[in-house]
């Protein structure tokens, strides 16, 4: 599993790093609740077939795995506003792209999946593959990345603009 230390930064907008970071300190703060649920199920006995006492510690699990990644997420990413320039691939830029051989165009915010809490824009990430390709890349500039498979794919930069919510 890699982590996002084994990454570069994460790019988030003021906005997104408040939410999430607001959302950190509610998790943190809820940390009492759940093990109070843990005390209370402990309490009703057998802890083989209770399963009020394993359901609190699956939802503490839960939250302890959110917790570090937000920790995480936090440590390592990079506050500011989308850069405010067209025309080159770089995180905080919605960028759209044209395959090698397909007249498909796919188009992406190049940054965090935490960025995008709704879900309406795809998210690839600057240390993917494709991301790392294109980073820098101008508008109307070819870059090669390499595939899984050992193949070369080759994309067209055909738009770069700052990330609107």
């Amino acid at each position: 599993m890699t982590t996002m230390s084994d990454t570069q930064v994460a790019w988030l907008t003021q906005e997104a790093y408040n939410r999430l970071k607001h959302e950190l300190d509610e998790l943190v703060a809820n940390r009492p609740v759940i093990a109070a649920k843990i005390n209370d199920a402990r309490e009703e006995g057998d802890l083989k077939e209770n399963g009020g006492y394993h359901a609190a510690r699956e939802e503490q699990a839960q939250l302890e795995a959110r917790i570090r990644q937000l920790q995480e997420l936090l440590r390592v990413a990079k506050v500011g506003e989308a850069p405010a320039e067209s025309g080159i691939a770089a995180p905080g830029m919605v960028v759209t792209v044209r395959y090698q051989g397909d007249d498909e165009i796919e188009t992406f915010l190049l940054g965090s999946l935490e960025e995008v809490a709704a879900g309406d824009l795809e998210v690839y990430s600057p240390n993917s593959p494709l991301g790392k390709a294109i980073i820098g890349a101008h508008e109307g500039e070819d870059r090669h990345y390499e595939l899984p498979n050992g193949g070369l794919m080759t994309v067209a930069v055909v738009k770069a603009e700052p990330f609107r919510r």
